[in-house]
Protein backbone atom coordinates (compact mmCIF):
# COMPACT_ATOMS: atom_id res chain seq x y z
CA UNK A 1 0.00 0.00 0.00
CA UNK A 2 2.78 2.46 0.57
CA UNK A 3 4.42 1.65 -3.29
CA UNK A 4 0.94 3.18 -4.85
CA UNK A 5 0.92 5.99 -2.42
CA UNK A 6 5.10 6.60 -3.02
CA UNK A 7 4.16 6.22 -7.11
CA UNK A 8 1.15 8.49 -6.82
CA UNK A 9 3.50 11.32 -4.99
CA UNK A 10 5.94 10.65 -7.64
CA UNK A 11 3.41 11.32 -10.53
CA UNK A 12 2.65 14.60 -8.67
CA UNK A 13 4.20 18.06 -10.18
CA UNK A 14 6.00 20.41 -7.85
CA UNK A 15 3.08 22.77 -7.14
CA UNK A 16 0.73 19.64 -6.32
CA UNK A 17 3.14 18.66 -3.90
CA UNK A 18 3.18 22.06 -2.47
CA UNK A 19 -0.46 22.48 -2.20
CA UNK A 20 -0.51 18.83 -0.25
CA UNK A 21 1.83 20.10 1.93
CA UNK A 22 -0.26 22.80 2.97
CA UNK A 23 -3.12 21.13 3.30
CA UNK A 24 -1.40 18.31 5.57
CA UNK A 25 0.24 20.81 7.35
CA UNK A 26 -3.08 22.72 7.94
CA UNK A 27 -4.61 19.49 9.08
CA UNK A 28 -2.00 18.51 11.10
CA UNK A 29 -1.87 22.03 12.62
CA UNK A 30 -6.59 21.81 13.36
CA UNK A 31 -5.64 18.20 15.10
CA UNK A 32 -3.04 19.42 17.66
CA UNK A 33 -5.18 22.54 17.97
CA UNK A 34 -8.59 20.46 19.14
CA UNK A 35 -6.01 18.09 21.26
CA UNK A 36 -4.88 21.22 23.17
CA UNK A 37 -8.07 22.61 23.70
CA UNK A 38 -10.37 19.26 24.51
CA UNK A 39 -7.95 17.41 25.60
CA UNK A 40 -8.64 14.10 23.54
CA UNK A 41 -9.52 13.28 19.86
CA UNK A 42 -12.10 11.01 18.46
CA UNK A 43 -9.56 9.74 16.22
CA UNK A 44 -6.22 10.09 17.95
CA UNK A 45 -4.62 8.05 15.24
CA UNK A 46 -5.23 10.49 12.44
CA UNK A 47 -2.63 12.77 13.74
CA UNK A 48 0.47 10.38 13.62
CA UNK A 49 -1.07 9.55 9.58
CA UNK A 50 -1.08 13.17 8.83
CA UNK A 51 1.88 13.45 9.98
CA UNK A 52 3.51 10.26 8.41
CA UNK A 53 1.79 11.62 5.11
CA UNK A 54 3.28 15.36 5.19
CA UNK A 55 6.86 13.39 5.80
CA UNK A 56 6.21 11.70 2.47
CA UNK A 57 5.13 14.69 0.60
CA UNK A 58 7.89 16.45 2.09
CA UNK A 59 10.46 13.84 0.78
CA UNK A 60 9.52 13.62 -2.79
CA UNK A 61 9.44 17.83 -2.48
CA UNK A 62 13.38 17.77 -1.58
CA UNK A 63 13.68 15.15 -4.13
CA UNK A 64 12.27 17.15 -6.60
CA UNK A 65 14.11 20.11 -5.78
CA UNK A 66 17.33 18.19 -6.10
CA UNK A 67 16.88 17.03 -9.45
CA UNK A 68 15.96 20.45 -10.24
CA UNK A 69 12.44 20.00 -11.53
CA UNK A 70 10.84 23.06 -12.28
CA UNK A 71 7.39 23.79 -11.02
Amino acid sequence: MAKKKEQMLKDLSLTELQGMDKSLAREVFDLRNTLSMQRKLEKPHLLKATRKERARVLTQLTQKQKQGVVA
